[in-house]
């Protein structure tokens, strides 16, 4: 089932993931970006490169300097959002915008969290000499890179790999959102379902299939962190079949293991 969504970000990185949901056939009810910016000889004010990809799509733009005025949180608000989608937008949101959507915010992110929340991941990676980077998917909290993190995507560093290159294998896995916006519409919640029934499903719906995966590996290698997946799989399951609420906890400790196991 389509949903209706806004996007928000500002450079090329954030254009793969915008098309991606374009092409899912998702309803893109407003696209956020930053301010056009002077650029360029006779430095004339130029839009960011989601604000090109977004008025080629014909979609509707806004570029608000801030979301923290009243105004601008209505706005947003007003627009009935299922969910929101971030990637490099450049503003922190404020409570009343992350808690707008239905369903919540969902950050990509440039790194395998929380190896390198903030600025500059890719770069960062490359630096330090890390053998693997990826792009995390979180439901956004307050704070920079803060919330539980829901898939990641694994790109190898390989020894001489440029900054240019890693950003655009990174950006091309930002597809993966559509894996997780699929997992959204699935079995879609009553309207007049409690928020925290909302995401205790998503977060199951999320889990259950990737902790399936972890732990088919972890047999196969006779790892022994593999009873301690089935346990809590089980566990959800169980909680799952008597009620969506009660089975957020185990799902989240199954998404850490995930995070942390998967290779």
């Amino acid at each position: 089932m389509p949903l209706r969504l806004a996007y928000m970000g500002t450079p090329d990185f954030a254009v793969p993931a915008l098309l991606a949901l374009i092409d899912a056939g998702h309803e893109i009810a407003a696209v956020y970006t930053q301010p056009p910016r002077p650029a360029g000889r006779g430095h004339k004010l130029q839009p960011s490169a989601v604000h090109r990809a977004a008025a080629t799509a014909q979609l509707p733009v806004r570029h608000p300097a801030t979301l923290r005025t009243p105004e601008a949180q209505a706005e947003f608000r007003d627009l009935g959002l299922d969910a929101a989608v971030v990637a490099a937008y450049g503003l922190i949101l404020p409570r009343p915008i992350l808690d707008a959507p239905r369903l919540g915010c969902f950050n990509i992110h440039a790194s395998l969290l929380p190896r390198w929340r903030g600025a500059a991941p890719i770069h960062r990676a490359i630096l330090a000499g890390d053998g693997e980077t990826g792009v995390t998917i979180m439901r956004m909290e307050a704070g920079l890179d803060t919330g539980p993190m829901l898939l990641a995507g694994r790109v190898p560093i390989g020894p001489q790999a440029t900054t240019p290159e890693l950003h655009d294998a990174l950006a091309s896995s930002e597809g993966d959102v559509r894996v997780l916006l699929e997992r959204l519409a699935v079995e879609e919640p009553v309207a007049d379902a409690e928020p925290e029934t909302v995401r205790a499903r998503l977060v199951v719906n999320l889990a259950e299939p990737a902790a399936q995966r972890l732990l088919d590996q972890l047999l196969r290698e006779g790892d022994e962190r593999a009873s301690q997946v089935k346990l809590k799989l089980d566990a959800v399951r169980v909680e799952a079949a008597s009620g969506w609420a009660s089975g957020e906890a185990n799902a989240m400790q199954l998404v850490r293991w995930i995070t942390q196991w998967t290779t």
